[in-house]
């Protein structure tokens, strides 16, 4: 990157320039940060000091600002300065002045042992990163000369300042090992250099944290730097003595929090497994904490339960593997699963009681992976012992699942009902899981329960009970095929006898019967079970979306056995809707339930309800076409169109024949007259004209038309045909008096479906000569303010291209016109537009040879468009778009190869060209590169890649890393 010139700022009273690095400056601009209350003087003087920290003088300042007269702010900001030179500028030091630096910082380090503890560490950190720097040949035994001269007696400061200054240093060094800018190479030698010291400072640590006569601050850091180091990937067995020590620390409740951390981190180190002995030996140590966890649940201690599970969880799941390998053992194994299961079910409701039982919920996953991992024998073994287990956890987490009694429901915070429904759905995806291990007999078994519940007359069940069963069930039928469970239809038949008092039941009740709506269309027998239910529930605003999106899985799995029903649920639906129990998005729902289930009916029944359906919304309409437009009326147009729209996505009266040999789904034509969609919409169709003459100022509104007939066209296809004329004739009315994006999407569809059939291209010709002369129209008048409209018009061009070149050849089409605005397209800001034009281009080029207009205009301004490319990859376009921009070379370099070869030796040859970093040897190999490759897509993308990177500075930096 290149160094920007520094900027005068301003530093207190006296402004300073930025040169002036002064120690009364930095004062004065650090008095500015920290009190001035105007923020832009404090901006200016962040951005003074941040350049003051980098400049030649920090060396000079940093020191005097640690003057002991000078506050702590002051002395925070030396120290900073000077950890960012030794880290940042490290090949500015002089070899020989390395040990004058070291010594300097120690004897800093020991005046502020008993001083400003924010200084102190910032002085460890920089002696952190010198050490680093000069490990391990210029400072062979860094880590041990530390202890030593912190050891030494004949300092002024006392033991414990001492002992608690050198504990901070060795506790920042694996820290700023971590977050270093070392080169790779040298990473790797400091770590191993790092591993050997560790036998410095392990021995320390143990010594300090055994020792009676430490006091508490003492060991609460011991057991930071001890957490601080395991991360360094030390050996478990080298880690022993002092996880042992730290088991023992937990008992104070002092060090409980620093315990635990030292103890998950030293466990879960990916290095650990391969110490098995060590695993094996910490096993009982764990498990010698129940007494503890249980003394705090019983308590309400959530900091020590959470605790204890943190460091249970941490061995079970990093290491289930390594620990089930060992047979032998399994029985203590076992015990600890069962502590973790203990975690699981930990008393009270999450997350207001506890917090501690989703920590658990990825260890079953890992356990169940390792199980199923082994061979057949060993796993037929383990599958006998933790089945049992696996049936165990599924009672622990419906119980979890369950929700509190209402009255405490009702004082839960809204941010804690949403962690409980997270909650739920993390429950919900490990019961899937378990389902691999548990298989059917999991079903039977949540069958068997609730049928108990709902069947016992000894004493009243709860509803939280059997909604948690429930919902076991609807987790497994959501994403299991539960088709050959013999236990659904007991199921079916027992929801009607739930006796629904709550909201949360109604809607597990109504999810449940959704998962079960595949089952429900191999078994139509059954659907009016459970039908009633749904309907009923369709009242309730409260179950709207659970029942409305259950009617529409019905409707869609189960629309062939609904017609005996169907009257009834039009007619419920139809009152719902005009009552308007629902929200918008539930109505558009439940119009697509409408169009499932009147996909199945014959003709003359789909008109007839249709009639009396829409009706309404119709008469609606045309009321609001004769108003004044207003914003209130506005909404109910756009809701109307969204219903209608909705509606047609889904009524498609074609019949799919499954064609069994080759799983494919034929679409057959309908033999019944016209298609009742098309019916309708013409019927509308001078309504909808009406509506848009007074709204085609409103994009919105045009967006809601243009829906209407884009959906119906995707669902109808072939039988929207007849539609075809005057929907174009519309279009093109629309678009002329103003364009919008939305008319040309639609357009884009016309062409796609119908531009291929000889009846229709007459008037799709018309409609896309149209709305390529408005658009270029446009495009003179200045085309940056609709950037939507050119994405689209683009879309519109490569889809012409892909479904019907000949549109190409009309002498009406301006092609040169059209060829140059898509080149002004490539230059838009919005990565969206230059996407569209690239693949307009990417169409155009092999249509060079095929389509006469085409290759000429390619002939005369395929230059024009090269340098665009080039100028885009030169740094004007965002480097995300390079991949586009590859693949218009690659076109022209395939479809027009001389053209290229010559155009792009005079295209690079100006000094500066795309970029004033490129050199002519780099322009020149770029060019036959990109020349020599005319098969290999893939090739040229990385080629383009390295070559943007060349032009913008960024060639072998960091920030290439993640392109």
């Amino acid at each position: 990157m290149e160094r920007r010139e520094e900027q005068p700022g301003s530093a207190g009273a006296g402004a300073a320039s930025a040169v002036d690095f002064t120690v009364e400056n930095v004062e004065k601009a650090l008095h500015q940060l920290y009190y001035d209350p105007n923020i832009e003087n404090k901006n200016l003087a962040q951005k003074w000091l941040m350049q003051a920290q980098v400049s030649p003088q920090a060396w000079h300042f940093s020191w005097q600002l640690l003057q002991p007269d000078k506050v702590p702010e002051i002395q925070y900001f030396g120290a900073s300065a000077l950890h960012i030179k030794i880290s940042r500028y490290w090949s500015d030091i002089p070899t020989d002045q390395y040990e004058s630096l070291k010594a300097q910082l120690f004897t800093q380090i020991t005046r502020f042992a008993s001083g400003s503890k924010i200084v102190l560490t910032r002085l460890c950190v920089a002696l952190a990163s010198l050490a680093l720097s000069m490990m391990p040949d210029a400072w062979p035994c860094a880590v041990a000369d530390m202890v030593r001269l912190f050891q030494a007696e004949d300092s002024p400061v006392d033991g414990q300042g001492r002992c608690l200054a050198l504990l901070e240093l060795l506790t920042v060094l694996p820290e700023e090992f971590q977050t270093s800018r070392l080169p790779q190479y040298r990473k790797g030698l400091v770590r191993a250099s790092l591993a050997v010291e560790c036998g410095a400072v392990f021995p320390l640590l143990e010594q300090l944290l055994q020792q009676p006569s430490s006091p508490s601050c003492v060991r609460q850091k011991v057991l930071k730097c001890f957490s601080s180091w395991v991360q360094l990937e030390v050996p478990l067995q080298d880690c022993e003595a002092l996880i042992q020590a730290a088991f023992t620390a937990l008992q104070d409740s002092e060090l409980f929090d620093s315990s635990v951390e030292a103890i998950v981190n030293a466990i879960s180190q990916p290095d650990a497994q391969r110490y098995v002995n060590t695993l094996l030996k910490l096993i009982p140590l764990v498990l010698g904490l129940q007494e503890q966890l249980r003394q705090a649940v019983q308590n309400g201690d959530m900091e020590t339960s959470h605790g204890i599970c943190r460091i249970a969880v941490a061995l079970g799941e990093n290491h289930s593997r390594a620990l089930l390998d060992q047979v032998e053992h399994w029985q203590s194994f076992l015990a600890l699963v069962n502590m973790i299961m203990f975690c699981t079910g930990i008393p009270g409701h999450y997350p207001v009681n506890e917090t501690t039982s989703s920590l658990t919920l990825t260890f079953w996953y890992t356990l169940q992976d390792d199980i199923l991992s082994f061979e057949a024998e060993k796993q037929a073994v383990y599958q006998q012992v933790y089945r049992p287990v696996y049936f165990q956890l599924v009672d622990v987490l419906l119980h979890k699942a369950q929700f509190p009694s209402d009255e405490e429901y009702g004082f839960w915070s809204s941010d804690e009902k949403e962690q409980f429904r997270i909650y739920r759905v993390d429950i919900s995806d490990t019961l899937m899981y378990v389902y691999e291990m548990l298989g059917a007999e999991l079903l039977s078994n949540l069958y068997d329960k609730l049928g108990r519940l709902l069947t016992s007359s000894e004493e009243p069940y709860s509803w939280q009970h059997t909604e948690a069963l429930l919902y076991g069930f609807q987790s497994i039928a959501e994403t299991i095929d539960v088709n050959y469970s013999d236990v659904v239809p007991g199921l079916i038949g027992l929801i009607p006898r739930i006796s629904i008092s709550n909201v949360q039941l109604a809607d597990t009740v109504m999810f449940t019967i959704g998962a079960l709506s595949e089952w429900l269309a191999d078994h139509p027998v059954m659907i009016n079970s459970v039908l009633p239910l749904v309907l009923h529930a369709l009242g309730n605003p409260e179950l709207s979306v659970s029942s409305v999106s259950t009617l529409k899985k019905i409707c869609r799995e189960c629309k062939y056995d609904l017609p005996p029903y169907a009257a009834n649920i039009v007619a419920v639906s139809q009152d719902v809707l005009m009552k308007q129990i629902h929200k918008t998005s539930q109505c558009m729902w439940l119009m697509q339930a409408l169009g499932f289930l009147l996909s199945a009916l014959q003709v003359e029944e789909i008109l007839k309800n249709l009639h009396s359906l829409i009706s309404p919304y119709i008469q609606q309409l045309e009321k609001l076409a004769e108003e004044i437009p207003n914003p209130s009326n506005k909404l109910a147009i756009v809701h109307i169109l969204g219903l209608l729209s909705n509606l047609f996505t889904t009524l498609d009266v074609s019949h799919h024949e499954d064609d069994h040999e080759g799983s494919e789904l034929r679409k057959l034509p309908v033999p019944q007259g016209p298609n009742p969609v098309v019916v309708v919409l013409q019927q509308v169709f001078q309504l909808i004209q009406k509506v848009l003459s007074k709204w085609l100022n409103d994009a919105q509104v045009v967006e809601a038309v243009c829906a209407i007939f884009e959906k119906s066209v995707k669902t109808l296809l072939d039988d929207f045909a007849p539609m075809v004329p005057q929907l174009c004739e519309m279009l093109g009315r629309m678009y002329s008096t103003i364009p919008q994006a939305s008319a040309l999407d639609l357009t884009r569809q016309l062409v796609h479906i119908f531009a291929h059939e000889p009846a229709h291209f007459p008037p799709i010709e018309a409609l896309f000569l149209l709305v390529t002369s408005v658009t270029l129209t446009l495009f003179q008048q200045g085309p940056r303010d609709h950037p939507d409209i050119v994405d689209s018009f683009m879309q519109l061009l490569a889809q012409a291209l892909k479904r019907k070149p000949d549109l190409f050849l009309c002498e009406r089409l301006d092609v040169k016109a059209v060829f140059q605005c898509a080149v002004l397209a490539l230059k838009f800001p919005e990565a969206p537009t230059v996407k569209a034009s690239c693949g307009f281009f990417t169409e155009l080029l092999p249509r060079c040879g095929e389509v006469e207009p085409v290759g000429k205009v390619v002939q005369e301004d395929g230059r024009m468009l090269l340098i665009a490319v080039l100028e885009a990859i030169g740094g004007q376009a965002s480097r995300s778009l390079m991949d586009c921009f590859a693949d218009i070379l690659f076109a022209l370099n395939k479809h027009c190869f001389s053209l290229l070869s010559m155009w792009i030796k005079e295209a690079l040859q100006p000094p500066g060209f795309p970029s004033a970093r490129l050199s002519p040897e780099q322009k020149d190999t770029f060019s036959q590169q990109i020349l020599r490759e005319r098969v290999n897509k893939r090739r040229v993308k990385e080629m383009v890649k390295e070559f943007t990177l060349l032009c913008r500075g960024l060639h072998g930096t960091d920030y290439t890393a993640d392109y």
